[in-house]
């Protein structure tokens, strides 16, 4: 398959249609270059709340309110283009207001129709003290035509288990929204996506946001590109680095992926982290404590 990672930048929007026909230019790009599976960022649907106007857009409880209000509507036109243009789309994720709780959820839509979603599993700082986001729903393997999908939404990914659980139940792709405001937090995710392709022998593609929106609260600066990862080993590049984007810089990063790439490295790579995982656990404990002086 051939996958799309994007580096996302936010607009302000006077209307509907310039949401609309943002989506359309962004996913009829990728998929003219062939693309079938499209990957947008974290938070990437905050630039909804500029449609409710300026005060709102910048306040904390307003610009979850008015982008959680239309996330339904902002979902029916990127269902209609996976459809339209038969591609597989995660769309840039959302706070979505859950019951008493505010989640970040990010859609994922099939070309026949198909509507899924993961929900964040864990929290940043911000996310849990200041914004008042929680853990939403449990990890989902989205089981596709091109393969077994899972997804990692930011700091999720510098997480194994979570990564681990998805690896155990099949996944052999793993697509890692982020959304960081500074360099550093470019890297720990891209360190993050990374170490899971190496430990689960997999594939990780990343998406961020770039560029500074200080219009939208919580998204006023944000750094990072597009990048594919593989395992460091036989038919992958020797850094682990399939594609990467330039940082900073908007746009899609292309990279082609092949499952039985990811399957020959498992079952015969020049090492077998997702075989030997299980070996670390009757080595965790009880620790041999050692005096050294």
């Amino acid at each position: 398959m051939k996958v799309a990672a994007a580096a996302y930048p936010l607009d302000v929007f006077e209307d509907w249609a310039g949401y609309e026909a943002k989506m359309r230019s962004w996913v009829a790009e990728a998929a003219g270059e062939g693309a079938e599976l499209l990957v947008f960022p974290e938070y990437g649907a905050m630039e909804l709340a500029s449609l409710a106007g300026a005060a709102v857009a910048a306040d904390l409880k307003g610009s979850i309110a008015a982008v959680s209000d239309r996330v339904a509507a902002s979902n029916a036109v990127l269902a209609g283009l996976a459809a339209e243009f038969g591609v597989y789309i995660l769309g840039g994720s959302a706070p979505v207001v859950d019951g008493d709780l505010v989640v970040n959820r990010a859609p994922f839509f099939g070309p026949k129709g198909g509507i899924g979603a993961q929900d964040k599993q864990i929290m940043t700082r911000f996310e849990r003290d200041d914004w008042g986001v929680s853990g939403g729903g449990p990890l989902q393997v989205f089981d596709t035509a091109l393969g077994k999908i899972g997804v990692l939404i930011c700091y999720d990914s510098e997480f194994p288990l979570l990564a681990r659980a998805l690896i155990d139940a099949g996944v052999e792709v793993l697509l890692i929204p982020s959304c960081t405001e500074a360099l550093e937090g470019y890297w720990r995710v891209r360190i993050g996506a990374m170490a899971r392709a190496l430990e689960g022998q997999c594939v990780s593609v990343m998406a961020s946001l770039v560029g500074d929106r200080p219009e939208i609260f919580a998204v006023e600066e944000n750094t990072g590109m597009g990048g594919i990862f593989g395992p460091p080993d036989a038919g992958f590049p020797p850094t682990g680095v399939v594609a990467e984007g330039v940082l900073r810089q908007p746009g899609w990063t292309y990279a082609r992926v092949d499952l039985d790439q990811i399957r020959a490295v498992r079952a015969d790579g020049h090492v077998l982290n997702m075989r030997h995982w299980e070996e670390q656990d009757p080595r965790t404990g009880p620790l041999s404590q050692t005096q050294l002086r």
